[in-house]
């Protein structure tokens, strides 16, 4: 199974964990398609506290991707424009199985010095 780690901040980290943000959008698409997403909580947090499966990723214009996204987006839509303002396209990671660690992980755990900028495959 391909799995990519992202860094999200911790306030959507907590809105992905209560299940009130069910997509995570994206600019970049991940070239292999992965099937799972580990989240790296970043400062003040900063440990890989969950992961997911990836349901679907949905790539379309950001106007299109609202409307599909928009009651799960965890965001409102002023974020939502300013994140893609001058995009053609966005990236939506539809999330589920979402499954917290009982204790977080260190980037070491994984391989890694740093926090992905984007994201890293493992």
């Amino acid at each position: 199974m391909r799995s990519i780690i992202l860094s999200i901040h911790p306030s959507f980290v907590d809105k992905i964990l209560s299940g009130e943000k069910r997509f995570e959008f994206r600019k970049v698409l991940a070239k292999k398609k992965p099937q799972r997403l580990v989240i790296y909580s970043t400062s003040p947090i900063s440990s890989v506290v969950a992961e997911a499966d990836i349901e679907d990723i949905l790539v379309d214009t950001p106007d299109n991707l609202w409307d599909k996204t928009s009651n799960y987006a965890g965001v409102d839509k002023i974020f939502f424009n300013e994140y893609f303002k001058n995009r053609q396209q966005g990236i939506a990671y539809q999330l589920t199985n979402i499954t917290q660690y009982e204790n977080p992980k260190s980037l070491k755990d994984y391989g890694l010095q740093n926090a992905p900028q984007s994201f890293v495959y493992i």
